[in-house]
C-alpha cells in the first residue's frame, strides 16, 4: 500500500493548458425595466463567474433601453458560455463582446474609459507633488481647503489605477471609481 494519498477526483472539468484566461468587455443592450440589473448579475453569481467592473444606464430613451457594461475574465469557454446565458435571457436584445470585436477588425481593444474621484489629503511637500502629479495626469481639482483636495480623473482602468498608486503615499484618504464605459471602433453601433 502506498503511502501516498490522490486527491479526491474534481467534478469540474480541468482547465486545458493552452486555455488562457482573458479579459473581456461586454456590451448588453437590454429593456430599462425594474429587475434587469439583478437577473443579469444573478446569472453571474449563480455560475460563479466575478464581474470586475459594471455600469448601466439608459442609452436610448425612447426606445426604453439600458446599456450595460461587464468587464469580466475567463477561458474563451467560459466567456462564450456567459455570452449564451445573457442572449437567453428575456429582456436582453444584444450582447457584444467588444474585445472579441476589436481583435477582429484589427484594432488594438474597444474604446475604454472610467471616471474616479479621488480624495487627498496632505500638506506642504506632499500638497505640493500632489497637484504636480494630477497636473501630469491631467486630473482636475473639484474640491480643496488646506488640507485636502478631491481630484477627478477620467482615463483607461490603467491610468487611474496608476495615478491611485502614485496618491497613496501623499495622503490618499478615498477613491470613487465608476467603472468601465466602453464601445467599439468604427462606424457601427450596437442596435437590438
Amino acid at each position: 500500500m502506498s503511502s501516498k494519498s490522490t486527491p479526491p477526483a474534481s467534478h469540474y472539468p480541468r482547465r486545458a493548458r493552452d486555455e488562457t484566461i482573458s479579459r473581456h468587455t461586454l456590451s448588453v443592450l437590454v429593456d430599462n425595466e425594474p429587475g434587469v440589473l439583478a437577473r443579469v448579475i444573478g446569472l453571474f453569481s449563480g455560475r460563479g463567474y466575478n464581474i470586475d467592473s459594471l455600469t448601466v444606464t439608459e442609452t436610448e430613451h425612447e426606445a426604453h433601453l439600458s446599456r450595460i457594461t461587464i468587464v469580466t475574465a475567463g477561458t474563451p469557454m467560459v466567456i462564450e458560455q456567459i455570452k449564451a446565458q445573457l442572449e437567453r435571457l428575456v429582456p436582453v436584445h444584444a450582447v457584444h463582446d467588444l474585445t472579441i470585436l476589436a481583435n477582429e477588425r484589427g484594432d488594438e481593444k474597444p474604446l475604454e474609459r472610467e471616471l474616479a474621484l479621488v480624495k487627498v489629503a496632505g500638506k506642504g511637500e506632499h500638497r505640493v507633488e500632489a497637484l504636480r502629479l494630477a497636473e501630469a495626469f491631467r486630473a482636475q481639482v473639484i474640491d480643496a481647503s488646506t488640507e485636502h483636495f478631491v481630484f477627478e480623473i477620467t482615463g483607461r482602468v490603467s491610468k487611474i489605477e496608476q495615478f491611485v498608486r502614485l496618491m497613496t503615499p501623499l495622503g490618499l484618504v478615498e477613491v470613487a471609481r465608476t467603472g468601465v464605459a466602453a464601445i467599439a471602433r468604427g462606424k457601427e453601433g450596437m442596435r437590438a
